[in-house]
This record gives C-alpha cells, structure tokens and sequence, in this order.
C-alpha cells in the first residue's frame, strides 16, 4: 500500500511517513497542490490513499480534493484531509467534496494510524 503525502511542513511529512512505517505502507510526498497533481499524473495507479493538508502555498488542500474528485482517473483514491482547519463548516465542506476522513493538527501517531486504517478500510494486509 503506497500513501501520498501533501503538506508543505517537512516535519508533519515525517511524522506521517514514521507513522507508514509502523504499518508498513510506502509514502510519496509532494509539498504544496500544484506538486500533488503532477505526482498523481505520473503514478497515480500506485496510491491506495492520500493524506492532504489544507492550508498550503500555490494550491490549497480543498481544491486539490475537488480537482480529484472531480477526475476520472483519481476520483476513487480515498483522500484524507490532515488539517489544522477545524471549523465544522470546512469539516462538512470537505466530506461534502469527497474526503473519506478527516483528522485536525495536532494529532498523536495512534489517531493518525486509526485513520489511515479506517480510510483503508480495516486492518487487512497492507
């Protein structure tokens, strides 16, 4: 299982990737929307899900989500906002947009891997 990773801060890119690790799943990281997009155009085939952040420089979290869900080819990756936005009305925009999850900075290891597990849907082999 392979997540992609969209958060400009290098730092929740590694607590995300250390959190992979413990269940053994590959990460790709891209630092900002615009990044995301071109990296779903390349390999788009190999990501099981995406975590997205919100709030990021060049193209915001909310319409990357609506960009792939709005794609034939991404629009069954599961997406999981990573997010320190929240207010419940961008919780309901984003699940209204297509999000599977949604989890708000800051988080513990344990919340972030309970998530992934749910998006992924249960404990199967990953």
């Amino acid at each position: 299982m392979k997540l992609l990773v969209v958060d400009d801060s290098s730092l929740i890119r590694k607590v995300i990737k250390a959190a992979a690790d413990v269940l053994q799943m590959e990460t790709e990281e891209a630092r900002d929307g615009i990044e995301a997009l071109e990296t779903l155009s390349k390999s788009h085939k190999e990501i099981d899900l995406i975590l997205l952040d919100w709030n990021m420089p060049e193209m915001n979290g909310y319409d990357v989500l609506v960009e792939i869900k709005g794609s034939d080819e991404y629009k069954n990756i599961p997406v999981m906002m990573v997010t320190t936005e929240g207010q419940k009305s961008n919780i309901i925009a984003a699940v209204r947009a297509g999000a599977a999850n949604y989890l708000t900075k800051p988080f513990t290891v344990e919340q972030l891997e309970a998530k992934i597990i749910e998006c992924i849907g249960g404990e199967g082999d990953f």
